[in-house]
């Protein structure tokens, strides 16, 4: 019988919330990981754990807030510097990337996560005695390269290139034949796909936060917002957390 080690990455937003309800039902051992990174506020941090916790979910909080002294030329970690931009069309959105960008923080967090995953693999079999062969290590993601601002490390020939190094500089790998499993299942979806993905799944959309501002309801004009609302309307239903004030 195989052992599927699970690690998802939950922000607490549409996308990953969506993401880790479908990693819910394809891995046994499933932690959620969330990275307190220097970001502007800590709303999608709180959204994240109280989705856990609905969800049944082991929750592992991850403070790397030096990340904000690291990767300090974005909006979303020097928002004193650099203003999140406000409404902006769609094909705005395509042209270049925004100063929302964090650099490298999928890397960032990629490795991470493997690291954490990887850990929990060779517990398994070097501790618990499990067979290789019988074990899977999935590290799940939600990424989108369709509905989004153009981030460069959201695309499919950077997770590809990415899962290359994770296994050649792995353990569990080299020596156990076991590979990392990075699994983007929205990378190629539209926002009102994923909307109905997280419907149809029974994900607890309405205690999801995206907006990039951490005010009491969202602004309504960040790239993030204005792709939400997209979505939500191109799926022609009501965003069920725009109902919360909190």
């Amino acid at each position: 019988m195989t052992k599927s080690y699970g690690v998802t990455l939950l922000s607490g937003g549409l996308d990953s919330t969506t993401v880790t309800t479908y990693a819910l039902r394809q891995t046994g051992d499933l932690t959620a990981l969330t990275f307190q990174y220097g970001q502007t506020h800590s709303k999608e941090v709180e959204r994240a754990a109280e989705i856990c916790q609905v969800m049944g979910i082991r929750h592992q909080l991850l403070d790397i807030s030096f990340l904000r002294d690291v990767a300090w030329y974005s909006a979303l970690t020097n928002p004193e510097r650099f203003p999140v931009p406000e409404d902006r069309s769609t094909e705005q959105m395509g042209v270049s990337i925004p100063i929302t960008y964090v650099p490298l923080r999928n890397t960032i967090f990629l490795s991470l996560a493997a690291a954490f995953l990887e850990s929990q693999v060779l517990h398994g079999i070097e501790v618990e005695g499990i067979l290789p062969q019988e074990i899977e290590a999935r590290l799940y993601m939600a990424p989108n390269a369709i509905d989004y601002s153009g981030y460069p490390d959201c695309r499919p020939e950077y997770f590809t290139q990415m899962s290359q190094a994770l296994n050649h500089g792995s353990k569990i790998w080299t020596e156990y034949q076991i590979p990392f499993r990075v699994e983007t299942p929205i990378i190629d979806k539209s926002k009102a796909d994923i909307v109905k993905m997280g419907l149809d799944l029974q994900a607890p959309l309405e205690l999801t936060w995206s907006c990039y501002l951490g005010n009491a309801t969202p602004c309504g004009s960040c790239d993030s917002c204005i792709l939400r609302a997209k979505g939500f309307q191109e799926a022609g239903v009501p965003d069920p957390a725009l109902n919360r004030t909190d």
